[in-house]
């Protein structure tokens, strides 16, 4: 049949109420291809943390999309990102995930570059015999077109028609904000990191973080062992809420422009929070409407690339789009710089505890994304109904809580902990189709 307009596979009528998405979105390659080249070409994606290459010299290698980048700090502090491809055949020049190197080789011919890109050598050059034309171009790495931070956050480009990063970044700088300042020193991520495939489609984790629903469900074994460590069995030391409790406050979610948004909800037992123990000193730093933000449990979505995520303790996690059904995801964990060791530990206990790959809940949510994958490729039927919930509750611009904060998000909702807004998962798919259309029609991501 072929891939038809964007517009056709998110159904998105709010005089309506209604808002639903083709399944095809999660499972046709051809539609695949096109999200790489409109999509994740075309706009600003996170790359790293600058405490991730604090030194001259440091490198991290990432992706934008398919397109393997990689992130330097040359000799004299400078930040660069580069294509991680050589020049001559188009190898991979850093092959690690991170390190310290002033020159990096080409492993496939020698070809040798410093740590601001720059070609130092061509292997046996002098007796090659190029001709005039080659001895005329540049050899350097290229630099990816847009490079910008914000609070330690690094975001790069391959399109240099991309707004200016805190433009595009709009409120969504609130809710780093509170990710970043938490500590007096500023944060840093932990060293250690999680990596792993699934088998779904990259979106299904960008909705997943926005998706309260599934909790109860998916997360039921947990519910189970968090019951039995209300009654003092098991690892009580994993600070973990009472869900009884936590089923009895109030939950919110917020849409921005540029596909970013926010699920946020208030918490019963502030005392088991991560930053609770800093409270005094945050609050004086940074005043008491974010620290009592901070104390709430959200979760962010930087489209296409990032959650900023703050549900058990502080975690940035990336997803990279592998093919339509396999998609990498990464979480790092963020601490105060300076923070005391058993403070430390405890926040790597509580991530190790939910999050990481062997806890409570990453198991069951790849788990659902493989059952969710193949069920897409279900014939007879087309737009899935997982959109709807908060629908009724929500009201255009800003509510009593985002005005408070200052924020200004296009819609807003509010309502009972088992409310489970699905509505945190529109903002990402109206962007998704502002920039397959224009990319289809020929259109610049942003006029």
């Amino acid at each position: 049949m072929g891939v038809l307009s964007a517009r056709s596979y998110v159904d998105d009528r709010p005089a309506d109420g209604v808002f639903r998405v083709h399944r095809d979105v999660y499972s046709d390659p051809e539609l695949f291809e096109l999200e790489m080249k409109y999509i994740f070409e075309r706009t600003w994606n996170f790359l790293t943390v600058e405490t991730q290459i604090a030194k001259p010299n440091d490198y991290i290698t990432t992706f934008i999309g398919r397109t393997p980048v990689v992130v330097m700090r040359d000799a004299k502090g400078n930040i660069g990102a580069f294509l991680n491809s050589c020049r001559h055949k188009g190898a991979t020049v850093c092959r690690f995930e991170k390190g310290n190197a002033k020159f990096h080789v080409c492993l496939y011919h020698g070809w040798a570059y410093d740590a601001s890109g720059k070609n130092v050598s061509i292997k046996q050059r002098e007796s090659a015999d190029y001709p005039a034309a080659f001895d005329a171009e540049n050899h350097d790495l290229i630099p990816i077109a847009k490079l910008a931070s914000y609070k330690g956050l690094i975001f790069g480009s391959l399109s240099p028609d991309v707004p200016p990063l805190e433009e595009h970044l709009g409120d969504l700088k609130f809710f780093i904000d509170l990710h970043m300042e938490q500590g007096a020193q500023g944060m840093e991520i932990i060293p250690g990191r999680v990596a792993y495939t699934y088998r779904g489609n990259w979106k299904m984790q960008l909705e997943n973080g926005q998706d309260p629903y599934h909790v109860d469900t998916a997360h039921g074994s947990f519910m189970a062992i968090a019951e039995r460590r209300r009654k003092g069995q098991g690892n009580t030391a994993a600070q973990e809420q009472d869900w009884q409790k936590r089923n009895n406050v109030q939950i919110g979610a917020y849409e921005f422009p540029h596909g970013h948004t926010s699920v946020w909800h208030d918490v019963a037992e502030p005392e088991r929070r991560a930053v609770y123990a800093s409270l005094d000193e945050i609050k004086s730093r940074v005043g008491p409407l974010k620290a009592e933000w901070m104390v709430r449990m959200r979760n962010a979505v930087f489209f296409p690339n990032l959650q900023i995520a703050d549900q058990i303790v502080p975690i940035l996690r990336t997803f990279r789009p592998i093919s339509v059904g396999v998609t990498e995801l990464r979480s790092n964990v963020i601490g105060p710089i300076g923070e005391a060791p058993e403070k430390r530990a405890a926040r790597l206990r509580q991530f190790e505890d939910f999050v990481n790959p062997g806890g409570y809940a990453t198991p069951d949510d790849i788990t659902v994304f493989a059952d969710c994958q193949v069920g897409f490729g279900a014939t007879g039927v087309d737009f899935l109904q997982g959109y709807s919930r908060g629908i009724g509750a929500s009201q255009q611009g800003a509510n009593e809580e985002a005005i408070e904060a200052g924020l200004h998000p296009v819609s807003s909702v509010k309502g009972h902990r088992t409310q489970n807004t699905e509505t945190g998962t529109h903002a990402p798919f109206r962007e998704w189709v502002r920039l397959m259309e224009a990319g289809m029609a020929g259109r610049k991501a942003y006029p």
